[in-house]
This record gives C-alpha cells, sequence and structure tokens, in this order.
C-alpha cells in the first residue's frame, strides 16, 4: 500500500508499511521540531520525497475553496493531499481540516492518535455585524466593518468521510 505521511506521522515514531512518500515541506516542518537520528534514518532509507504537480495542487485548492478549509490548509498540508491524491495513495494524518478535504477529493486517509472527522463539514464566513455570509475567508466585513467569524454548515454531499478510511480500528503507535 503507498501511503503519504504528514510531519505528525513522521514525528509520531510509528512504523508504516507499504511505500511511503511525503513533500519537501514536510520534511522542513519535522526538521524544524528537531529530528533524531532514527528519524534522519527512517527519512534517508524508507520514505521518498516528491513535490506534487501544480495540476494537482489545483485540483486540491479548489476543493479546499469549496469546503471553506483554504485558509486552514498550510502550504504544506496542500502539498501532501496533492501528492496523495497523484499517487493515489493513503494520507496519514491526524489533521480535521486535511481529512475534510481528503474526503471531498476521495483521498482514503488513516489517523494515528486522533479518531478522525466524523463528518464531512463546509466552512462559510459570518460577518458579526450584519449576517452576510462569505464564501473566502476575510477578517473584517467590506459591508458593515465589523469583523467575520468562521462558522460551520454540514457540507451538501452524501458521501460519509468514514467510508474513505483506510482502516478505521488501526491506531499506529511505537514498535
Amino acid at each position: 500500500m503507498r501511503r503519504v505521511l504528514d510531519a505528525s506521522a513522521l514525528l509520531s515514531g510509528a512504523s508504516f508499511d507499504g511505500e511511503l512518500f511525503t513533500t519537501p515541506e514536510a520534511v522542513a516542518e519535522v526538521r524544524r521540531h528537531g529530528s533524531t537520528p532514527q528519524l534522519d534514518a527512517t527519512l534517508a532509507l524508507k520514505v521518498q520525497v516528491l513535490t506534487p504537480s501544480k495540476e494537482a495542487l489545483g485540483a486540491v485548492d479548489s476543493v479546499a475553496r469549496e469546503t471553506g478549509d483554504i485558509a486552514r490548509l498550510s502550504p504544506t498540508d496542500r502539498g501532501l493531499l496533492a501528492l496523495a491524491r497523484s499517487l493515489a495513495a493513503t494520507l496519514v494524518t491526524d489533521d480535521y481540516s486535511i481529512q475534510n478535504v481528503a474526503s471531498r477529493l476521495a483521498i482514503r486517509y488513516e489517523t494515528i492518535v486522533e479518531p478522525g472527522i466524523r463528518e464531512v463539514v463546509h466552512w462559510r464566513h459570518r460577518c458579526t455585524g450584519c449576517g452576510k455570509f462569505f464564501e473566502e475567508p476575510i477578517t473584517e466585513c467590506p459591508i458593515c466593518g465589523s469583523s467575520v467569524r468562521t462558522t460551520r454548515a454540514r457540507a451538501r454531499e452524501e458521501s460519509s468521510p468514514r467510508s474513505l478510511r483506510a482502516d478505521s480500528t488501526r491506531r499506529h503507535g511505537p514498535r
């Protein structure tokens, strides 16, 4: 099985089977948190570091805008999603925003420690003054000048994110 590992998966100390991949940005994130000799060996010998295509990144950005997760995803998160999509791989992550977008992109995912998302959500942005909704994240309402808050609404899609989980009972741990 092909797996794309995010920084939390790499830092978890868990052992993963199959072909393992990550992005240069995820490796840089891991190095910022402090690397160990064991992690360095894993990265050097077991994990292939690849850069996703611009087309795959565009598809991720499009769906992330639809769900309202675009402001919640870092460039690293977007790259991991794009790589998993390009490789038809399972994404290993505890990040709920990544899982939300992965579900909409039909990318399978595994969690490490956290239980994972229960439902796909759509995020919108609502003015606290006039109540207007905005699809793109902004901090100040252009109509009345009040602050804009992120609000959660159920996604219009009927697909269950649990059906996209690679194995909902599996939890990784140090071996």
